[in-house]
């Protein structure tokens, strides 16, 4: 679970308090001060002059931090800043087995704290995974987080929670292996979730899946010996907003070899555990909105699937005909994502929605583009709906760059046997994934997002840790929220 966070009209007497205080002081404020000897005073306000960021007070009994905001030009960056001190300081009360900390913001920043406890819970999360030795078990001493005083109301620490229960539930998804996460158990484990926040799930099994003649998924999984999913969990709280439904649209390939295309090992397919991050995004940002009780209606589709080369796989050459009733010639068993994802937005059409949301992870060329720093983004919403997102991704620190669907890309995508192929050209092939996806999304609003850079990390990277990082939860309900009257 993430870090307990919680209200507090002060601090006790000798407990462990951070205070966050504004850029370029050198003295303390009175508050902040409080009972510190002077000798401790003038050490803080020495490492103050000498513009440290995060100064230690150790009293053996509690501890005493002291955190200075960076001076940013924007307020996102100094947003991010305060999350990345977050970590900075979990790391060190982690060392000093620090059980519950108080946070207490003195900056004119007014949501300081909230954003600091945001960090410091990203940071805190553990994936529990199946080791069985006692010392690998042993939990993290830090439990419990409070905001003191007017550093943030109940209300909004309660929806920090909430969030941050999704942005773990969707990390502990894409963390999970294949051998414990197929198909079947993904959809499950979505809709236990839904059970316990507040939205419904169905799954459509394989027999419905082969009633609506959902052709991509399908070819997908012919070479598994387990079926197929199509998961779609609603969220329609009585109180919504909103008279159309938000659709999200999640990739769920459980795991990727490439099929027929194999991929090469190691590294390419290794980390493939992590390919239905698209949909462990839109699990995560229901439960999230469901959890807080955001008036919106939102529906998410998740079709799911393994590609393996087994059995009666599809190949290279085969002629596919989707959902829609278009016909793909497969040029690779490889760009299987936008398959699924094809039929989905296809299905997506019969809730004539507000907007169609996608999220995937798609392309090897996302990541050369744009590295694990941000996600690619593309589609057929109007510009200042792409705006806003844009600026919810900023607000986050999960950043999106546009890139183009000019007309002349369909070209990367034409076939000569069928309406069109899987494979774009060697050159911009995020954009030909894109634009073979725009065939399917028809009759609505559409954006589409390449999570492939930052949806799973090899290496440790300040609160976004190692493994699945949740990347899509905090933007897209940052984006969803921001619609509300």
């Amino acid at each position: 679970m993430p870090l307990a966070l919680a209200h507090a009209a002060a601090a006790p007497a000798q407990s462990t308090q951070v205070f966050i205080l504004p850029h370029g002081t050198t003295s303390l404020p009175a508050a902040a001060a409080g009972d510190l000897p002077e000798a401790a005073a003038r050490y803080v306000e020495k490492a103050l002059a000498d513009d440290q960021k995060l100064v230690h007070l150790n009293h053996f009994s509690h501890h005493h931090y002291f955190v200075v905001l960076a001076d940013k030009p924007t307020t996102a960056q100094v947003a991010e800043q305060l999350r990345r001190a977050g970590h900075t300081l979990h790391g060190q009360l982690k060392a000093e087995k620090v059980e519950e900390v108080f946070i207490e913001n003195h900056s004119a920043t007014s949501n300081a704290a909230l954003l600091l406890a945001e960090g410091l819970a990203l940071s805190a999360y553990q994936f529990e995974g199946y080791k069985t030795d006692e010392k690998s078990q042993k939990p993290a001493s830090l439990a419990r987080v409070y905001v003191v005083g007017n550093g943030a109301t109940v209300a909004e620490i309660t929806e920090l929670e909430g969030l941050l229960e999704g942005v773990e539930f969707a990390r502990d998804l894409v963390n999970a292996p294949l051998n414990k996460l197929n198909a079947v158990q993904f959809a499950e484990r979505m809709a236990e979730a839904g059970d316990r926040a507040g939205y419904t799930t169905d799954i459509l099994d394989l027999a419905k899946i082969e009633a609506l003649r959902m052709g991509g998924l399908l070819a997908v999984n012919l070479g598994s010996p387990e079926p197929p999913t199509f998961s779609i969990l609603e969220y329609k709280p009585e109180n919504a907003q909103n008279e159309k439904p938000y659709v999200l649209v999640g990739k769920g390939v459980v795991f990727d070899t490439g099929g027929l295309s194999l991929k090469p090992t190691p590294n390419s397919m290794d980390m493939m555990k992590c390919d239905m991050a698209g949909g462990a995004a839109v699990a995560g940002t229901l439960y999230a909105l469901a959890k807080n009780q955001v008036p919106l209606h939102v529906i998410g589709l998740v079709p799911a699937t393994d590609n393996r080369p087994g059995g009666l796989a599809y190949a290279p050459g085969d002629v596919l005909t989707m959902h829609s009733g278009l016909t793909v010639e497969v040029r690779n068993t490889d760009a299987e994502g936008r398959l699924l994802l094809a039929d989905a937005l296809s299905f997506a059409k019969r809730y004539e929605p507000e907007l169609v949301i996608d999220l995937a992870t798609l392309t090897g060329a996302a990541v050369r583009a744009l590295g694990t720093e941000a996600s690619a983004s593309m589609g057929t919403a109007e510009p200042a709906t792409l705006q806003k997102l844009a600026e919810a991704g900023y607000a986050v620190h999960e950043r999106l760059v546009e890139f183009p669907l000019w007309d002349e890309y369909a070209d990367h995508i034409k076939s000569d046997i069928a309406d069109i192929n899987n494979l774009g050209k060697g050159e911009a092939g995020h954009i030909s994934a894109a634009k073979f996806l725009e065939r399917f999304a028809v009759g609505y609003p559409w954006i589409h997002l390449d999570i492939a850079g930052p949806a799973y990390l090899t290496a440790p990277e300040s609160y976004r840790g190692k493994g699945g990082t949740g990347v899509g939860v905090r933007l897209l309900y940052e984006f969803l929220t921001k619609q509300l009257a």
